[in-house]
């Protein structure tokens, strides 16, 4: 991956670890435990740094995507902030389809045909990206990855290729934790 302002993206590693890096007991979506935690909605409600993420983001995107998919509820931020980094129209998805009004899984432009690049805000093992994948394609979506914007490097990436799906990421786990030990800490 190359960036071009590499220390423009130590500092937001750094920014992203002072933020939203926890350490203490927390079980994750895929029903692991973990002694780490990324608190994501830490940038995903901070305009200006959920802007600097996207605009890295953007550099990952294949020229080829049509339509970004942002997974709920996390990917929803994250989905929107890089469709106006890119121009590339967004869709929201839902875990399960809505019971009401359109009764639609994936809200906004039809996926139907088209390329699409599902975006997602932290990955652990991929779980969501699969089911999200899976339904998407029945609705005639032409997957052509995902990314996000955390690996937590524990085995999503994998799980996901044996899916035909390429996760790219803008921050690994361990890259975040060595930005942040990095910092010199704050006199309080």
């Amino acid at each position: 991956m190359s960036f071009s302002e590499p220390e423009r993206r130590r500092e937001l590693a750094a920014e992203v670890f002072s933020r939203c890096y926890l350490t203490g007991e927390f079980t994750l979506r895929s029903g692991r435990s973990a002694d780490r935690y990324f608190d994501k909605y830490q940038f995903e409600s901070d305009p200006e740094l959920l802007a600097a993420l996207a605009a890295e983001m953007a550099a990952l995107v294949p020229d080829d995507v049509e339509l970004l998919a942002g997974l709920e509820m996390g990917g929803i931020p994250v989905v929107t902030a890089l469709a106006a980094a890119t121009g590339i129209p967004a869709a929201f998805v839902r875990k399960a389809a809505k019971e009401y009004g359109t009764a639609r899984l994936a809200e906004g432009p039809s996926v139907a045909g088209k390329r699409v690049l599902i975006v997602e805000d932290v990955v652990t093992s991929g779980g969501q990206i699969r089911l999200s994948a899976s339904d998407l394609a029945n609705l005639g979506a032409v997957i052509v990855g995902a990314i996000c914007v955390i690996d937590r490097e524990e085995g999503g990436s994998e799980i996901l290729a044996e899916d035909g799906i390429a996760l790219s990421s803008l921050f690994g786990g361990a890259e975040l934790e060595a930005a942040g030990a990095a910092v010199p800490p704050s006199s309080g």
